[in-house]
């Protein structure tokens, strides 16, 4: 396996001709880091990888849910439950240097099956009943 970073910023949010490069380049597969402008451009990335029907996984679920294939990464919900019992604590009188570095202990995996079916890949059933949610 060969990484090939595509390199992308604010200042040059060129997914087009990263994409461009991936498939020149034979990509097999796509993989999405946690940079916000990931988060934020998450729509036509999501476009563009299915338009180049590589297989992808991402760090959020939310791109599963905007067509993306799979992800696997911290549960949300939970972490935002988290901060904000870190909030609670900070706004009665906790130092924040004091509170302790918290890693997430809940974490999502989520499938899309019509995304698989769109791009010609079959998930064993042994993925799928790994699985957090599915959506079909």
């Amino acid at each position: 396996m060969q990484l090939q970073p595509l390199d992308v910023s604010l200042a040059n949010p060129d997914f087009k001709g990263a994409f461009g490069a991936a498939t020149k380049g034979r990509a097999d597969a796509f993989l999405t880091l946690t940079p916000a402008i990931v988060a934020f451009y998450r729509k036509e990335i999501v476009t563009l990888v299915a338009k180049s029907r590589l297989p992808a996984i991402y760090y959020n679920g939310r791109f599963v849910e905007d067509g993306g294939l799979m992800s696997y990464g911290p549960n949300l919900a939970d972490s935002f439950k988290r901060a904000a019992v870190f909030v609670d604590k900070i706004l009665k009188g906790a130092k924040p240097a004091d509170l302790p570095v918290e890693q997430p202990t809940k974490f999502e995996f989520v499938i899309n099956l019509k995304t698989a079916k769109q791009i010609g890949l079959t998930i064993p059933p042994t993925v799928l009943a790994q699985a957090d949610r599915v959506i079909k």
